[in-house]
């Protein structure tokens, strides 16, 4: 039964093999375009296993942080240290923003009106579907811009991702490796890393701000269904990393964006 504050899930109980299945799923779907897969994630903790929306979006930031962690160690072996140590100027250009970000994305998420933070999720999970289509289907170029202009637009770029990932619970890579790209000219093998570097500290960030809340709760209550989907999802994204480039981008990623839009379209209409 849920709470008055909502923080529980509308069902008490959870079959563990359902629960590691759903985030084996979530890990498949991410690992095929090789991100995380936590914006297929949150539509799954609220839609299948009735937690409202902040509580889901918190368990979602904590699963997505298990899995980033879990990924920089392969992440990190595919792409050099030496190449990757070489754009630090890149990631703390980001971090200014992103960090900020966070904390106020964080903020802004505890204090919305239930109502409201459906509607905004379902923005949200439109505006991540254009990434994908975007990101996946474009050959992305780069933005000429001088030092002067490149590095208010990464902090403003940086700030904007930092409140998406807070508010959705996501890592935000969906989102960071293009900026990454259009904004300083880095191959995108090199701005995956990159973007989980960012992604990290980040995610830390709106740790910190949601423990100051009531919410955070929720996580201590839910730790064991928290850590069986996540650990569904890393074994999931390890599967769906060996399906990669077995199905055709051309059918994959829009029918992965039409799921985040059918998706959006349950969440607005979410009471």
């Amino acid at each position: 039964m849920a709470t008055d504050e909502g923080l529980t899930p509308v069902r008490p109980t959870h079959s563990m093999p359902l629960v590691f299945g759903a985030g084996a799923a979530v890990g498949v779907l991410g690992g095929m375009i090789g991100l995380g897969g936590a914006e297929f994630r949150l539509p799954l903790l609220i839609s299948l296993f009735g937690f409202a929306a902040l509580a889901a979006v918190i368990l979602n930031k904590a699963m997505s942080l298990v899995v980033v962690v879990a990924a920089m160690p392969a992440r990190l072996a595919a792409v050099p240290a030496s190449e990757v140590a070489g754009h630090w100027p890149v990631a703390i250009n980001l971090l200014a923003g992103s960090l900020l970000g966070a904390w106020a994305g964080a903020s802004w998420a505890v204090r919305m009106r239930s109502s409201t933070l459906y509607q905004v999720l379902a923005a949200l999970m439109v505006l991540m579907a254009a990434a994908l289509l975007v990101t996946h289907t474009t050959a992305l170029g780069t933005v000429a811009l001088p030092l002067w202009a490149q590095v208010p637009c990464g902090v403003v770029a940086g700030f904007g991702i930092g409140v998406v990932a807070a508010i959705m619970g996501v890592a935000g890579g969906e989102l960071l490796i293009p900026t990454i790209v259009l904004l300083f000219a880095v191959n995108i093998k090199t701005a995956g890393s990159l973007s989980l570097l960012v992604s990290l500290p980040t995610m830390l960030v709106v740790f910190a701000r949601y423990s100051r809340d009531g919410s955070f709760a929720v996580l201590g209550t839910n730790l064991r269904f928290t850590a069986v989907m996540a650990a569904g999802s890393i074994a999931g994204a390890a599967l769906g990393g060996l399906l990669l480039g077995v199905f055709s981008e051309l059918v994959l990623i829009p029918a992965l964006a039409v799921i985040l839009l059918v998706s959006a379209a349950k969440l607005a209409r979410h009471n």
